[in-house]
């Protein structure tokens, strides 16, 4: 069936209520007939809401009435949470089909995420030579292309012609995660070129491998990070990329759908530290499933600094405490004035983070960073300024020396805002920090005592007949 995705949410509502009411009369098998009129990510997130709704016991059994090919497809498709309540309710020999069924690189995120026990439980089921592959890979680290590959792939030798290689393919590629490009290795396995399966339909059968395949290939380290890896993705719009060793043997291959989950993760993690969020325990589940407790333990961190932070701002407003007392309408600008900085700042900060995450800006650009923002701020801050001019002479009649005060702060402030919030992910790059540890938060509080400090600056300026 071919719907919009709002169409589909609104099929998935319906059946989720069909399933429910049929679970409540034990109308079990009608209850899967209706599930399997949807794809296994569907399926796998209406039995997630019948989880919610009902409990697991129902879940199990809707399960098990699955069709086992459909049943493997939607486990691979579950949550951590829902695959261990699932493991351990079916039996031994229902694992051991479940494993063996999966595609590899799914079996190991699935591992990866499940509890030791449980892990243990599967490999005991798992054939010796496969279980010796699976615990190889288990053992890359977390964040590494290593962690992200699988071995489902296919070979091919460079003396090898065309007809014997489509044969190949024909022979492995049902059980390959990709047959669009095949890899090509000498006898040590190392990778020395790749050629396509349309160079290979296309090309005579009699025409040899080496004749045809290109050694200006791209390629990844098994120990590279996963962000590096979704950079290569990113730039060269490839659909899988081979994984090699120390020694440039191919080790296995990295496809874009799991790299796709990487993005969303990093992306998730960038945003969460540039808004002052620490997640201590590198929690890959959804913001409903976080316990409260650990919510408020990785904000707090950033919070207490900032509060801290914000003591040399109430310092600032002591040493003017006097002046303030003199012009009190002085103190109805600070709230604009401070937040106008800290937004401004927020904003620079955010484009440099992202140009950097994406290769757009690099380090060695600062000076055409500072340029670009200077004339940026120059232009927000003059017209931020004529608004304000106005407000504060004819609405607040507030006199022209307290507009001129305001204005010439603002100006200034929104300037100085911009090349702190451009500069400092800059600097913190440089020295080989993640710039979205800089949280917005913090450049917001650093802006507030810039912008106090100019604004009574500028009090003093236009200001000292009244101030003396």
């Amino acid at each position: 069936m071919e719907n919009t995705v709002l169409d589909r949410d609104a099929l998935i509502d319906e059946a989720l209520e069909k399933i429910l009411d049929y679970l409540d009369k034990k109308q079990y098998f009608k209850a899967r007939d209706v599930l399997k009129e949807f794809n296994a990510a569907d399926i796998a997130d209406i039995m997630e809401d019948v989880n919610d709704e009902v409990d697991i016991h129902m879940t199990v059994i809707l399960f098990r009435l699955l069709p086992k090919d459909l049943a493997v497809d939607v486990f691979s498709y579950m949550s951590p949470e829902d695959q261990v309540n699932i493991v351990n309710a079916i039996t031994d020999k229902e694992i051991s089909f479940i494993v063996q069924e999966l595609d590899f690189d799914d079996k190991i995120d699935i591992l990866e995420e499940l509890p030791a026990t449980v892990v243990s439980k599967i490999l005991a089921k798992t054939p010796k030579e496969e279980r010796s592959m699976i615990n190889e890979f288990l053992n890359y680290p977390a964040d590494s292309a290593g962690s992200l590959m699988t071995p489902e792939y296919i070979s091919l030798r460079q003396d090898w012609t065309v007809g014997e290689s489509l044969k190949r393919i024909k022979e492995g590629g049902r059980d390959a995660e990709t047959i669009y490009t095949c890899y090509v290795k000498d006898a040590g396995r190392r990778l020395i070129g790749i050629v396509s399966l349309s160079t290979l339909v296309t090309t005579d059968s009699d025409v040899l491998i080496r004749d045809i395949m290109h050694t200006d290939y791209v390629y990844v380290h098994v120990l590279d990070d996963q962000e590096d890896v979704a950079e290569v993705f990113k730039k060269y719009d490839y659909m899988a990329l081979p994984v090699v060793d120390s020694e440039h043997r191919i080790v296995g291959i990295i496809t874009f759908d799991d790299i796709i989950d990487v993005i969303e993760e990093e992306a998730t993690e960038d945003i969460e530290r540039m808004n002052g969020v620490i997640d201590f325990k590198d929690n890959d589940r959804s913001y409903l499933d976080i316990p409260v407790w650990q919510h408020a333990v990785n904000r707090l961190p950033w919070l207490l600094i900032l509060m801290v932070a914000y003591v040399f701002t109430g310092m600032i407003v002591t040493r003017f405490e006097s002046s303030l007392s003199k012009v009190i309408q002085l103190v109805t600008y600070m709230p604009m004035l401070m937040g106008t900085g800290g937004n401004t700042g927020s904003q620079a900060a955010t484009l440099i983070i992202r140009g950097l995450a994406t290769g757009e800006v690099e380090t060695d650009d600062w000076l055409k960073v500072m340029w670009k923002e200077l004339r940026i701020g120059l232009i927000i801050g003059v017209i931020l300024s004529l608004v304000n001019f106005v407000r504060v002479c004819w609405l607040d009649g507030g006199g022209v020396k307290i507009a001129l005060t305001v204005c010439m702060a603002m100006l200034a402030i929104v300037i100085f805002a911009k090349l702190i919030g451009s500069m400092i992910p800059l600097i913190v790059k440089k020295v080989n920090l993640d710039p979205a540890l800089i949280a917005n938060p913090a450049i917001s509080s650093v802006s507030d005592a810039v912008a106090l400090t100019i604004y009574f600056a500028m009090a003093s300026i236009f200001l000292s007949a009244e101030l003396a």
